[in-house]
């Protein structure tokens, strides 16, 4: 049984949550403070966290970074309703999803469910190594996860490598929305959830254009994505 660790201060929230996830078949451990929560994910003895932004007492946003300077542990956030710049943050951040609360439960299992099954796809290829993805002036290390622009290595979180991953095997072709949620992040796509369009914009960011000017993602306006050429032939 997969252990996942709730950093959740409601109490009446946490036990619907323990009921839930216990019946998909998790066992579900609740913390309530920042740093309790640190020290239990370092431990080692979680698949995953659900952490809740608004933590007494603690920042939420700090609390993910200092687990994402140490751990890969996949991290579900949950935020106040509204707060979309914590949702942006949180992702920039290395959440690896993220749900405004209120929320379904079997709609926060779903996601979490989806979140492992990347994980588990990520440890998959680790262990089979395939070989390097070039494309223009960028190179993709799959065994190392490690993305190098020009002459930088880049600072990507597990989504943002993720979708570029599959834009980039499919470069010249337009990559829909629901293709890009089932094959980078795991899940059915639904027309309400911008997460997609989140790591996106994040990431045309840190890519950057093309020495000519133009656009590395474009974006197909009602479609989906496209990993797009350099109009002019870039040096190997």
């Amino acid at each position: 049984m997969e252990r996942i660790l709730l950093v959740l201060d409601d109490d009446a929230l946490c036990n619907l949550l323990n009921e839930s996830l216990g019946r998909a078949g998790y066992e579900v451990e609740v913390v309530h403070d920042g740093q309790e929560a640190l020290e239990r994910v370092f431990s080692g003895d979680y698949t995953a966290t659900i952490l809740d932004l608004m933590l007494p007492g603690s920042n939420g946003l700090e609390v993910l970074q200092q687990i994402r300077a140490k751990s890969h542990i996949p991290v579900l956030i949950l935020t106040a309703q509204g707060e979309e710049i914590d949702r942006i943050v949180g992702l920039e951040v290395g959440a690896d999803d993220c749900l405004p609360k209120p929320f379904n439960p079997r709609e926060l299992t779903a996601r979490l469910n989806a979140v492992l099954r990347r994980a588990r796809r990520r440890a998959d290829q680790d262990t089979n190594p395939f070989e390097y993805l070039k494309h223009a002036d960028l190179l993709v290390d799959p065994a190392a996860r490690t993305v190098r622009c020009a002459d930088s290595f880049l600072h990507l979180t597990t989504a943002e490598y993720d979708l570029l991953q599959v834009l980039l095997k499919n470069a010249g072709r337009v990559v829909t929305r629901e293709q890009l949620a089932r094959d980078a992040l795991g899940r059915s796509f639904s027309p309400t959830d911008r997460s997609i369009d989140l790591h996106i914009s994040h990431l045309r960011h840190k890519l950057g254009q093309f020495p000519d000017g133009s656009e590395r993602i474009k974006a197909i306006r009602g479609v989906g994505y496209m990993c797009a050429y350099p109009s002019r032939r870039i040096p190997a």
